[in-house]
């Protein structure tokens, strides 16, 4: 594998009910990325429409298709052409009545190299997720690629340290996490700061503690609550990738879609993983306690 890497994020708004014209942009930014001369393209969370999960709503799992199905082909399709690694974000049709949300990566032959199943499901104000996916199943296994093994995680999974380091004792060359998440309108702008604040340190922490790079994109834009209870939900962007010792590479701003692309140095991650031993120095056999809800 080459020493370095050119890795592409699509920063765009998803609101449109029309989940082809969602996917068109998608489309494009992943050809602007790989113009620049991207390998890895990184979307955001369920790219193909609006975030449905503000309401419950059964309805809305019509909206959910099989894996492989209409999408990972568009998206084969398009790895093929370009020769690169796209991962992609979608809401999965296991069964009737079973549903994940799941991110998928294309191999640049076009081939489907494997899928993530979002474990950590929230259920909050605004993110009514448990009513529709069922947490995952497959685990924190890296998906192997031809650019090595792509530790992929979706959104709530960036607040969990015990995620990223399981995928990193399992070999995650990166960490990535398409992602959608935003303010409540009636928040202040202190408490907008503190929230997008305590995003960017919670993932750029995993990023140190794990020696890894992270890639982290969001979507943006106003999506207002179908039901009109609340003010929707504004998505904050700022989608950004860290090196392995938690230094900003690339970061966008809260309001424009962008397309960034970031070169990225392997060898970085050997490194700092030399001066910075923390796989070393854990005491695994003092860790039982993680297993437990809570130490009473």
């Amino acid at each position: 594998m080459t020493q370095s890497i050119k890795i592409g994020l699509v920063q765009q708004a998803c609101g449109s009910a029309d989940k082809d014209a969602n996917l068109k942009i998608s489309i494009q930014g992943v050809k602007e990325a790989a113009a620049e001369g991207a390998k890895l393209v990184l979307l955001p969370e369920l790219h193909t429409g609006p975030y449905f999960c503000q309401t419950e709503d059964c309805s809305r799992f019509d909206l959910a298709e099989p894996i492989p199905g209409p999408t990972t082909e568009i998206l084969g399709v398009l790895a093929k052409e370009l020769g690169i690694v796209i991962v992609g974000s979608l809401f999965e049709r296991r069964a009737p009545g079973l549903y994940h949300n799941t991110a998928v990566v294309l191999e640049k032959n076009g081939t489907l190299a494997g899928k993530y199943r979002k474990m950590h499901i929230p259920d909050d104000p605004g993110y009514y997720e448990k009513f529709y996916f069922t947490p995952g199943d497959i685990g924190f296994k890296p998906i192997t690629t031809s650019l090595g093994k792509l530790g992929v995680l979706v959104c709530w999974d960036q607040w969990y340290p015990e995620a990223a380091r399981l995928m990193a004792l399992a070999g995650a060359d990166f960490l990535l996490y398409p992602t959608a998440i935003g303010w409540n309108p009636d928040d202040d702008a202190d408490e907008r700061q503190r929230q997008l604040q305590a995003w960017i340190t919670i993932q750029r922490a995993h990023a140190v503690a794990n020696g890894l790079p992270v890639i982290s994109c969001n979507r943006i834009g106003h999506e207002p609550d179908p039901s009109g209870q609340s003010k929707g939900i504004a998505f904050w962007g700022n989608s950004f990738v860290a090196g392995p010792q938690g230094e900003i590479l690339c970061q966008a701003n809260e309001k424009e879609e962008r397309v960034i692309v970031v070169e990225i140095n392997r060898r970085r991650s050997e490194d700092v993983r030399r001066i910075w031993p923390y796989l070393r120095d854990r005491r695994i056999e003092e860790y039982g306690g993680l297993t437990k809800r809570y130490l009473d």
